[in-house]
C-alpha cells in the first residue's frame, strides 16, 4: 500500500504537461498519491472547466472552479454565470483558486476586491468552500473574508500559505485548512518551517501547485503531483514525524473537510465498508 497522499493543490491542464500528461498521473500513482485536486483557474476564465475533464475521467481526482486574481480584469457576467452552472456539476468540490494577488500593479487592486467579493457571493450561494490565493495581500485578504465569508461556516484552503502564525491563526479561526507547498521545502523559508512547526496538524494540507512551485532540489524544473512527497517529507521533518503519518493525516484532513469516503485500502483493516468515491 502506498503513502496515501493527497495533493490538495495541481493545474493538470497546463500546456507544461501536454507532453506527458498520462505519464505524470501514473507517476503520481506510483509515488503514492491517492487523490489530487485540479484547480480549475489559472487558464484564464475562457476555460473555466480546465479542471473538469480530469476529475470526471478518474474517480481520484476532484475539481475547482473559479477566476484567479490575475485574470479579474477579464470578468464578465457570462463568466459568473457559467460559474453557477459548473458549481452544481458532481466532482466540483471548491471554488478557486482565487483571491488577491498585489504581487503586480496590474489588475488593479480594486478590481481584484470586485471580483473576489462577486465569487464569494456566488460560492456561498453554491454552498463551496474557498481555496484562496493570497500574495503581499493579506490585511485586504483577511478583512474581506473575516467579514464577508467567515458567517457562511464554509471555510476552505489557504493555497501556498505564505504568511505567519497570525495569519494562520485568523484563518483557522474560520475554519480555513493551510496547505503548504514546495517553498516550505527552500533553504531560507525556515520562518514557514516554524508555522508548519506550530500549526494544528489535523487543520494542515499538502500540495504541489503544479507545474509551479518545484521542491528544493529540482529548483528550475517542471513540478508535478508526484513531487508532493518532498513537501511531506519536509513536514515530517520540523513535526518528528514519520512521512506515513503526515501522509495519512494530511489525507484524512482532506477527507473530513470535503466529506470524501476513505478508500478502503487506506483503513485499518478492522474497516470493512465500501467507499465512495
Amino acid at each position: 500500500m502506498g503513502l496515501g497522499l493527497i495533493d490538495s493543490h495541481a493545474h493538470l491542464e497546463f500546456s507544461q504537461f501536454d507532453d506527458d500528461r498520462e505519464a505524470m498521473l501514473e507517476r503520481a500513482r506510483a509515488a503514492g498519491v491517492e487523490g489530487i485536486l485540479a484547480i480549475g483557474s489559472g487558464s484564464g476564465p475562457e476555460r473555466l472547466e480546465a479542471a473538469l475533464p480530469f476529475a470526471e475521467a478518474h474517480e481520484w481526482i476532484w475539481a475547482t472552479i473559479g477566476i484567479h486574481p490575475s485574470d479579474a480584469r477579464e470578468a464578465t457576467e457570462e463568466h459568473y454565470a457559467r460559474l453557477e452552472t459548473l458549481a452544481r456539476r458532481p466532482k466540483v468540490v471548491a471554488w478557486g483558486e482565487m483571491g488577491l494577488d498585489y504581487h503586480y500593479e496590474d489588475p488593479p487592486r480594486e478590481i481584484q476586491q470586485r471580483v473576489f467579493r462577486r465569487q464569494l457571493e456566488i460560492a456561498r450561494a453554491a454552498r463551496l468552500p474557498v481555496v484562496l490565493h493570497c500574495r503581499d495581500a493579506w490585511p485586504d485578504a483577511l478583512e474581506i473574508l473575516e467579514r464577508e465569508w467567515a458567517p457562511s461556516g464554509l471555510g476552505g484552503i489557504f493555497h501556498c500559505f505564505t504568511g505567519g502564525m497570525e495569519e494562520a491563526r485568523r484563518g483557522l479561526e474560520m475554519g480555513f485548512l493551510v496547505s503548504l507547498a514546495g517553498n516550505v521545502t527552500y533553504r531560507k523559508s525556515e520562518s514557514l518551517r516554524q508555522v508548519a512547526r506550530e500549526l494544528p496538524l489535523d487543520r494542515v494540507l499538502v500540495e504541489t501547485d503544479s507545474p509551479f512551485l518545484p521542491p528544493e532540489g529540482m529548483r528550475g524544473k517542471r513540478n508535478e503531483p508526484a513531487f508532493v512527497v518532498e513537501v511531506a517529507k519536509t513536514l515530517a521533518n520540523v513535526r518528528d514525524l514519520s512521512v506515513e503519518e503526515i501522509a495519512r493525516k494530511t489525507a484524512a484532513n482532506f477527507r473530513r473537510f470535503f466529506r470524501l469516503e476513505t478508500p478502503v485500502n487506506s483503513r485499518p483493516a478492522t474497516e470493512g465498508a465500501p467507499s465512495l468515491s
